[in-house]
């Protein structure tokens, strides 16, 4: 009794809730005992909650506003409505984004009285008629209206990272600040939520209406819809989407917009996550005394949500689609927040941890299935435990299933190792370290807590309750809830989506730009951005950042201590690479699917994860990496394990026919993505016929391959001259002892194999269009420029300006013109790239993704931008003063100071290169820029990609581009 007594009083220690604020201090806050983040949790007498961690690793401040309400909130008959507001957010307030709202708002009334006649409407002349009226009183609000007004507001406090995500449970708004603009961060933060106006509406709504058009195209998307379907009958997470039916898009309420802003969008319905630079004191004074004033919503609904009924026999459901096919098996599981999710989150990993889980060696190992994955959906209300598996050649969908199930009957069994729960913690704790690097990360745990509900304690000492299960417990849950009878199987087949409709393109006047209009409120914001102490910029010196020396045999050593967490990352980095030898790529494949002399595959694997580290070869364009993380306390036997693999891999014909196979097949599904078939075209256009991306083994070459040779090109790499990379906490002589016994090298190290013909650019010396097929309702269009112009130092300051300026951002030329202005695309983008080595040269690439119909006039519009760039000096001065603050507050730290210095070595520079480029922005001006786009820019010639359906494209229009060259996708694939 006593020794429970104990147990139960050192638990309790560890997840107390120490509510008692410093007594100096007016604000109370909560902490948990034993917390690494050492996160403080605030409560505005509003209700608003404020989540603190404190991270000094750069000068910056992740700050996340989330609010508890999302997909699942939306009106049955206005679906997509929360993810409509997000994007309407960023439109300003009545004090910016508008040169005059007591003008503007009377237009915007009007617009808001005419969608409500609008979506009412069944007839479609009427439909045509009110949208024309929308369209001229759009166009008369637009007089008054600055677009992108809060993205310059964000530049102005050199911001970063500025976008928003909406998921069933929650709406977040997520900012990267200089740790020396909180108090303007929060100034227009507390402007937005209290004073949102909707501006802009038919233009957005064109771009969500992409946003769901490209989504139809996903066959993933439609997967997932359909198991939140099955499992889900009731619910909103399966009656309904985030992003809502094309009917409910294409008849929008601004009065339900507005309405369900009121509702939710309050104090005691968000949290403000924050982790970065900061003084906690400081940072919660500054809150409140911006947030504290806003009223609360004292009758905050509670949605009466139906629960559901018991699953007792398996829910079917088919999905058709252009993709590879794959069977998904789904449960469902209570809330996030959950006890039973946390158990999960266990049985998750004993099914499939990506090494050494049942799935990963039963199935995967042995290549009994083309892919296969599980793992959790967490959500507020409900969760879903899945498992998704797709089949090799001559493999049915009902065979992967049974072989998933048949995993899982191994798990309901107990037929497991003892040893794994151990392992899967110790993996835990990794992660969870990992976790903690990234103010990203840390933002994120805090909106997750808020957002499903849980105590921050519980998610202190969650993985030591996990700790805790025995394999007895694990057994148990699975018996309870993986059943066979208790789950939906979601059939993904390849066909035609009948359900999918074509909507046709509005007729959209563009709206006006008024970019040198500025608010009086950006211009208050922007003066006081101006006063705060600057942040001086940090640069990495050579001599001083980090260890430039040798290990044995004089082999490079770069290295640099971890002073944050016991995380290892070690790199051998051979100079050769799929250039000069495209089987390296094969051999990278095949090493993890090989034994030793003394060890058989699933035991490395086993014997990696019990270690809770991992070992992976990556072949690139020129070099090899030979790649070793986890944790440093295990870094000794992991070094040797890893040694073992390169010295005695052993070849096996099975193994490696099985591979060829999933190869083959992988190529077969890869040839059905839309994003495949882009990326090859990009490739194309680029390198030509024979490039970096398609220049692979045939399937003949493959057949025929002695699997011998990949194992004999693996066990060679440690005698060719190489780099040795470590970042972590190990002493530097330490680490020079540990290398000097495990790292086997030969006696002298021979120089690596070079490429006999390196891959090349294609130069376009004449206008071209080249048309790959796809079969999809949006259209993917790039366009490439590149001529003979190498690297030049003098070229970067004013062309990493204009990138800014013309294709940067929200504020930018191309995204105004293209989706702001005239709604053409969803996605548009512009950048005069850098070449990736000093051999190769500079290109412009510019991309747009739009509905088929819109393609021509999205094409015609770029091309007018592009060659006669529109100039603005208040959006240049906002482009620049925004590179010049994120540069201020840039910090290389880490591991990323090695890669910084190798990077440095091969463009043979001596000191950081953002040290001339500061100074050299500094003395830019418009003119310079409009110089460099009219020399570098204008009038250059292209080669235009098209990846869509031709029978839907205007085959005449396109062919005005240049001369059509239809491609194939075995010439863009390479097979």
């Amino acid at each position: 009794m006593k020794n429970a007594m104990k147990m139960l009083s050192a638990v309790l220690a560890l997840v107390a809730i120490a509510a008692l604020a410093s007594c100096t201090s007016k604000y109370r806050y909560e902490t948990v005992k034993g917390d690494p983040m050492q996160a403080r949790i605030y409560t505005l007498k509003n209700g608003l909650k404020v989540y603190m961690t404190v991270n000094k690793d750069k000068p910056r401040i992740q700050a996340d506003i989330a609010v508890r309400v999302g997909g699942k909130n939306d009106p049955a008959e206005t679906t997509g409505l929360a993810h409509y507001f997000e994007h309407l957010m960023f439109k300003g307030t009545s004090h910016f984004g508008t040169s005059n709202f007591e003008a503007e708002e009377p237009l915007l009334n009007q617009i808001e009285e005419q969608f409500e006649i609008y979506r009412k409407t069944t007839d479609e002349a009427q439909r045509r008629a009110i949208y024309h009226v929308i369209d001229s009183l759009s166009y008369e609000a637009s007089k008054y209206a600055i677009p992108n007004e809060y993205d310059k507001l964000m530049s102005a406090i050199g911001a970063t990272g500025t976008n928003a995500y909406t998921s069933y449970d929650v709406t977040c708004y997520t900012e990267d600040i200089p740790s020396n603009q909180i108090e303007n961060w929060a100034e227009v933060q507390a402007d937005r939520f209290q004073n949102a106006v909707i501006r802009g509406f038919h233009t957005e709504l064109e771009t969500v209406y992409e946003e769901k058009n490209m989504s139809l195209t996903k066959d993933s998307r439609k997967v997932s819809e359909a198991f939140l379907n099955a499992l889900f009958p009731h619910h909103p997470y399966g009656s309904q989407t985030v992003l809502g039916t094309q009917e409910h898009l294409k008849n929008p309420s601004i009065t339900n917009i507005k309405n369900y802003y009121k509702t939710w969008y309050v104090p005691n319905n968000m949290a403000i996550c924050l982790s970065g630079d900061f003084d906690p004191e400081e940072m919660i004074a500054i809150i409140d005394r911006h947030f504290g004033a806003i009223e609360p919503n004292r009758d905050l609904p509670k949605l009466n949500l139906p629960k559901e009924e018991e699953i007792t026999e398996p829910v079917v459901r088919e999905v058709f689609g252009p993709e590879a096919e794959e069977i998904n098996l789904a449960w469902r599981f209570p809330g996030a927040a959950s006890r039973e999710v946390e158990i999960l989150g266990v049985v998750s990993e004993v099914l499939h941890n990506g090494k050494a889980g049942l799935v990963d060696l039963d199935l995967l190992q042995q290549q009994k299935v083309q892919s296969s994955y599980a793992g959790i959906w967490d959500l507020a209300d409900y969760s879903v435990f899945l498992i998704e598996g797709r089949p090799k050649t001559g493999q049915t969908l009902d065979e992967v299933k049974d072989l998933l199930m048949g995993e899982v009957k191994k798990l309901r069994d107990g037929d497991f190792d003892d040893t794994l729960l151990e392992s899967i913690i110790n993996n835990m704790k990794r992660y969870d370290m990992q976790q903690l690097e990234s103010n990203s990360n840390r933002a994120s745990l805090f909106v997750n807590s808020f957002v499903q509900g849980s105590k921050w304690a519980d998610e202190v000492s969650r993985t030591d309750r996990q700790g805790r299960l025995t394999k007895a417990d694990i057994v148990d849950f699975a018996q309870k809830y993986l059943k066979d009878n208790n789950l939906a199987i979601i059939y993904k087949r390849q066909g035609e989506d009948k359900s999918v409709k074509k909507i046709d393109k509005p007729q959209i006047t563009p709206i006006l730009m008024n970019r040198d209009s500025v608010s009086h409120y950006l211009q208050e914001v922007s003066a006081a951005a101006a006063q705060a102490k600057p942040i001086e910029p940090v640069y990495v010196d050579y001599q001083k950042d980090l260890s430039v020396t040798t290990a044995q045999q004089d082999i490079p050593l770069y290295y640099k201590k971890n002073e944050s967490n016991g995380l290892f990352s070690l790199y051998y980095v051979f100079e050769t690479g799929a250039e000069a030898d495209n089987r390296l790529s094969l051999a990278g494949q095949y090493l993890p699917l090989l034994g030793t002399s003394d060890m058989t595959a699933e035991q490395i694997k086993s014997e990696f994860y019990r270690l809770a580290c991992d070992f992976n070869i990556y072949v690139d364009t020129r070099r090899t990496y030979i790649h070793l993380r986890g944790l440093s306390e295990n870094q000794p036997q992991a070094m040797a394990l890893m040694e073992k693999i390169m010295s005695d891999a052993q070849p096996n014909a099975e193994v490696y026919q099985q591979l060829v196979g999933r190869i083959l097949q992988g190529r077969m599904n890869a040839k059905l993505n839309q994003g495949k078939n882009f990326n090859m075209l990009m490739a194309y256009l680029q390198g030509g016929p024979k490039n970096a991306a398609n220049d692979v083994l045939s399937q003949k070459d493959l057949l025929e391959m002695n699997p011998q040779t990949l194992t004999d090109l693996i066990h060679q790499l440690n005698g060719y001259k190489h780099r040795i990379l470590y970042y972590g906490p190990t002493a530097e002589d330490d680490l020079k002892q540990l290398l000097a016994a495990e790292h086997k090298t030969p006696a002298e190290l021979i120089d690596a194999p070079k490429a006999i013909e390196p891959y090349t650019q294609t130069l376009t010396t004449e206008q071209k269009v080249f048309l790959a097929p796809y079969k999809a309702n949006n259209i993917y269009l790039a366009q490439v420029s590149t001529r003979d112009e190498k690297f030049s130092p003098e070229l970067r300051a004013t062309g990493n300006l204009y990138n800014e300026y013309f294709g940067g951002g929200m504020n930018a030329i191309v995204f105004q013109e293209m989706r702001e202005s005239r709604g053409l695309c969803y996605s548009a983008q512009a950048v005069y790239r850098e070449p990736n080595w000093p051999d190769k040269n500079y290109s412009f690439l510019a991309l747009i993704v739009t509905q088929n119909d819109k393609m021509m006039d999205a094409a015609r519009a770029f091309d007018e931008i592009i060659n006669n760039m529109p100039e603005s000096e208040a959006a240049f001065n906002l482009a620049k003063e925004s590179f010049l603050a994120r540069m201020r507050t840039a910090r290389i730290i880490k591991d990323a100071v090695i890669w910084d210095y190798i990077d440095a070595l091969d463009w043979g520079r001596k000191e950081d290169y953002r040290k001339r480029l500061f100074t050299e922005l500094q003395a830019l001006t418009l003119a310079d820029v409009k110089a460099f786009q009219e020399k570098w820019i204008k009038g250059r010639t292209y080669h235009y990609g098209v990846l869509g359906d031709k029978s839907q494209l205007d085959m005449k229009s396109l062919s005005q581009m240049g001369p059509i060259v239809e491609l194939t996708q075995e010439q863009i694939f390479g097979y």
